[in-house]
């Protein structure tokens, strides 16, 4: 299955779309011009899309392209892990942001600057900064593979276009154009699963089947 003209039409508007976003915030009156406007977005958003932004930076093309594989090929063991989100999320959620935020710091690094020292707090930063590099490159790298299997766009093009829309929308407009476009491309994400879990039930011949087929295989399990 390869693109059409509608679905490089698509593809083109999304990227315009995150880089317009990103150019309202930038030129639209006096704003992205001190630290709090940039990087907390004068702390004034409200909760659903700064939720919704958050959820984006757990879906990314990894969990997209990755989750699905992985239960296709070893079952549905995979469920066991959102146990483990109860706790990985709730714990920050009622005891580390409440105290970031009564102390109005910009990162979780001041703080471990005020707890401990600066070598502590660049030694995290460091620690972090390479981190992230390693995890871009493979988030990036995901979805321009994807994109090279259907459209025979070359592979580094489609990483070096995606990189720098990304690049731009978060320099020009700052956390306000970051979490805006998170909660864009997470309603187009949302839609993009269902659309596939409906068309692909309904090849197939309902869930009922889907069900049954995957208990056949053995991918239907519990905890092993």
């Amino acid at each position: 299955m390869e693109f059409t003209v509608i679905d490089y039409s698509i593809f083109a508007l999304l990227l315009v779309l995150s880089s317009a976003i990103g150019l309202f915030y930038a030129l639209s009156g006096d704003r992205q011009r001190t630290v709090q406007e940039f990087l907390l977005a004068n702390r004034n958003m409200g909760f659903l899309p700064v939720a919704l932004s958050l959820l984006a930076t757990f879906q990314s093309a990894v969990a997209i392209l990755g989750v699905p594989a992985e239960i296709y090929r070893f079952g549905t063991e995979y469920w066991f892990l959102g146990c483990s989100y109860l706790l990985g999320l709730l714990i920050p959620a009622h005891i580390f942001i409440p105290i970031f935020y009564r102390l109005r710091i910009t990162s979780t690094y001041e703080y471990l600057e005020l707890r401990f020292n600066k070598t502590v707090r660049v030694f995290g930063t460091v620690t972090f900064i390479f981190q992230m590099v390693i995890y871009m490159g493979v988030v990036l790298y995901a979805p321009a593979l994807a994109l090279n299997a259907v459209t025979g766009f070359d592979l580094w093009s489609a990483v070096l276009t995606m990189g720098l829309v990304c690049t731009l929308y978060t320099t020009l407009g700052g956390l306000k154009a970051v979490i805006w476009t998170d909660v864009f491309q997470t309603l187009v994400m949302f839609a993009g699963q269902l659309a596939v879990i409906v068309v692909g039930a309904r090849r197939v011949g309902g869930m009922a089947r889907v069900w049954r087929l995957a208990e056949q295989e053995g991918k239907i399990s519990g905890i092993e």
